[in-house]
This record gives structure tokens, C-alpha cells and sequence, in this order.
């Protein structure tokens, strides 16, 4: 993966056909998708139950991209290996589910992936502060982790603005999870972000059969973006 400000596109498997996988995951991806994004959730740190290491392995051959796993799990250092061998690219794992967020990061850079850090929207941007030289993004969460579809937290743009201003010229991408519309999309994008993660917003309309309206969503992201920002 080389380094890059330009904004991405990563639809989040959690609004797709979950009988389907491996055929959304191709279908997202022909559409214009940048990378795929797997929430990772464990009944514990977030109210829902989704995707464990063997369904990761099992769609990591689907893709093509980069396959970006969020890790809503606590505690969250003893499943990084086993997420790192079914074959992420990044790893991102929040600084609100242990103690040890820099031991965390170390462990997940160790497992050969990209090291992500996130932030709910109740964690002050400060929080992230002393892992910056160590991590590859910043995955700024703009709804409460747990569900999808749930509407866009606006008091999260300035957070994204002060992110920005912290991460300086280090080569670290600022991810938004959460809400991601055309209407919100170029407000973070605005603000400094370059990854969005969106769910019914990319897979509202289509399927495995009709993937046309994959690509019309996605591209509708993008036009938000380049024409507001």
C-alpha cells in the first residue's frame, strides 16, 4: 500500500448480502470501491456480534483492494494475530478498549498490517496524541460504534480539523465510519479526511445481480466531494 491523500471509497460489508460475500465484495470493487471495509464487532464493546477470523480469511481471496478491518472488540490484543493471518491489510483497533493502546499498535505493526487507532465520539481527539508516529490511520467514528445506518454526528467534523492539524506532513489517513452521505461526505473531506466508509450509503439500491447502482453511489461520493471541497 503506498501513501496517499486522495479520497477512497470503502464500502462497509455490513450493509451487504451476508449470503453473498464473496460476489458483493467482487461487484463493490468492478464498481469503482477502493478498499473493503469488515467491522469486526463482539457483543461486548458494542452492542452487535459480526465477523470473526474464519469469515475474514474466507472473503480475503474476493479481494482485490485493500481490506480494512475494524476491530470494535475488547479485549482486542489476543484476536490481532489471528485477524493479521486471515489476511488484513489494516488492522484498526479503538484507543477506548484497553489500557494499552501503544502495546496494541506495537503488536498489530508486528503482525505485519497497517496499524489503525479509532476514536468514538465521546474520546477527545487528544487521546491519539502520543501514537501518532506509530500508527497508519485514524479512524474518527462519527455515529456510536455498534449499528449501521445510523445518522451522521456533525460535532465530529471539528474533530476531524483538529486531527488534521495534529497529524501534520505524517503519512496517516483519516478514516470517517459512520453516516457517510453525499451530503456529509464533503464536509469531512473538507475538514482533512481522505477514507470514508460507507454502508447503505454505497450498497442502498443494488445487488450481487444489479450492481449498477454500487457504482452510481459511489460516484456520487466522489462528485459531493470534488465539487464542495
Amino acid at each position: 500500500m503506498s501513501f496517499s491523500r486522495e479520497l477512497k471509497i470503502a464500502p462497509s460489508i455490513l450493509s451487504a448480502d451476508f449470503a453473498n460475500f464473496g460476489a458483493e465484495i467482487e461487484a463493490i470493487e468492478a464498481q469503482g470501491a477502493d478498499w473493503v471495509h469488515v467491522d469486526v464487532m463482539d457483543g461486548h464493546f458494542v452492542p452487535n456480534l459480526t465477523f470473526g477470523p474464519p469469515l475474514c480469511a474466507g472473503i480475503r481471496k474476493h479481494i482485490k483492494t485493500v481490506m480494512d478491518v475494524h476491530l470494535m472488540i475488547s479485549p482486542v490484543d489476543a484476536y490481532i494475530e489471528a485477524y493479521a493471518a486471515a489476511g488484513a491489510d489494516i488492522l484498526t483497533a479503538h484507543v477506548e478498549a484497553g489500557p494499552h493502546s501503544h502495546r496494541t499498535m506495537q503488536a498489530i505493526r508486528a503482525a505485519g498490517c497497517k496499524a489503525g487507532v479509532a476514536l468514538n465520539p465521546g474520546t477527545p481527539v487528544e487521546a491519539v496524541d502520543t501514537l501518532l508516529d506509530m500508527v497508519d490511520l485514524v479512524c474518527v467514528m462519527t455515529v456510536n460504534p455498534g449499528f449501521g445506518g445510523q445518522k451522521f454526528i456533525h460535532s465530529q467534523i471539528d474533530k476531524v480539523k483538529r486531527l488534521r492539524a495534529m497529524i501534520g506532513d505524517r503519512p496517516i489517513h483519516i478514516e470517517i465510519d459512520g453516516g457517510v452521505t453525499p451530503e456529509t461526505a464533503p464536509l469531512v473531506r473538507a475538514a482533512g479526511a481522505d477514507v470514508l466508509v460507507a454502508g447503505s450509503a454505497v450498497f442502498k439500491g443494488g445487488s450481487v445481480s444489479t450492481p449498477a447502482p454500487y457504482g452510481e453511489n459511489i460516484r456520487a461520493l466522489r462528485t459531493a466531494c470534488d465539487t464542495l471541497v
